[in-house]
């Protein structure tokens, strides 16, 4: 594991992730880094995530989605990590973490990269919040150690086969225009920063969401989420979602906080009653005036509601 402070850099080369270009952005994410490698030593590739607050609190585990990274819950970790031992990793391809070119990124890679960071940190108990792709990448990890998990915070996402993809989403899946648009142009994180949220963000959210999307070496994550969404039988990621579906009647006595956008475009307030269906207990929260990103748009109501029910 190598440990560093900003401006941060991957450990092994000089080729920084994230080349900061604003101190305003960065003093929003006031965090140590850490790195694990989830390859193996001929081909490492280096995971970065966050590991704030007591060692012996009680740990929350927080999964962003596509085009997100740990930025993303800087807000709630900052609000936690008094009191909590808030971990938060960024996928392979986004954030801090390595690009590798020719890597899967498969849902069940990435669930498999949570599991190690997770069993490297000797975490046996946890809490999970989730977004977006995090969704399906928590609940395949919940799903397999149910025993081991507390509480669930769902936010904006799912863990279950849909036929709903907006149209602008499914573009990005046509082979040619897809890459030239999200690799190209950077157009799915561009797009993101106004269609994912009802209130304007900041410049200096603004600038840390985009910051380690640059360039299209550094967006294939961003392409290859998109086109890992299982939409029929065939596809290779089919079968892991159906698995971690099929399964999540084993969280059925989880405590769960439901916090729902429901003007979000991607994520309907019918992937919102999909969820109140699997968890019809759940403690349900929704927001017509909220979009996709809830902790851009509604930070000052997410983190009360996180805190009371952690």
């Amino acid at each position: 594991m190598v440990t560093t402070q900003l401006p941060l850099s991957r450990p092994e080369g000089p080729r920084a992730v994230v080349e900061p270009k604003s101190a305003s952005w960065a003093s929003e994410y006031p965090f140590a880094s850490h790195w694990l490698n989830v390859g193996d030593e001929q081909k490492p590739l280096w995971l970065h995530y966050l590991d704030e607050g007591p060692r012996e609190a009680p740990v929350v585990v927080m999964l962003h989605g596509n085009p997100t990274w740990s930025f993303y819950w800087r807000k709630l970790v900052s609000a936690l990590s008094p009191r909590f031992r808030c971990i938060v990793p960024d996928h392979l391809g986004c954030g801090l973490s390595d690009r590798p070119q020719g890597w899967t990124y498969r849902l069940a890679d990435h669930i498999d990269n949570v599991q190690r960071l997770l069993a490297h940190l000797k975490v046996q108990r946890f809490s999970l919040v989730v977004h977006d792709w995090g969704g399906a990448i928590g609940m395949g990890v919940a799903t397999e150690r149910p025993q081991d998990v507390e509480k669930l915070v769902i936010t904006n996402t799912a863990a279950f086969r849909s036929k709903d993809i907006p149209l602008s989403i499914a573009s990005c899946r046509i082979p040619v225009f897809g890459k030239l648009a999200v690799l190209g142009f950077n157009g799915f994180a561009m797009a993101a920063t106004i269609r994912a949220v009802e209130k304007k963000l900041t410049p200096q959210a603004r600038a840390g969401l985009l910051a380690p999307y640059g360039n299209a070496h550094d967006r294939l994550a961003t392409l290859r989420f998109v086109e890992d969404i299982p939409m029929k039988a065939s596809h290779p990621s089919w079968e892991r979602l159906s698995k971690v579906e099929e399964k999540l009647s084993l969280l059925a006595d989880k405590p769960m906080l439901l916090l729902w956008g429901d003007a979000d475009f991607c994520f309907t307030p019918k992937f919102r009653a999909t969820w109140q269906k699997h968890f019809p207990k759940a403690d349900v929260h929704a927001w017509t005036d909220v979009g996709h990103y809830v902790m851009e748009d509604a930070p000052e109501r997410v983190l009360p509601l996180v805190e009371k029910f952690l």
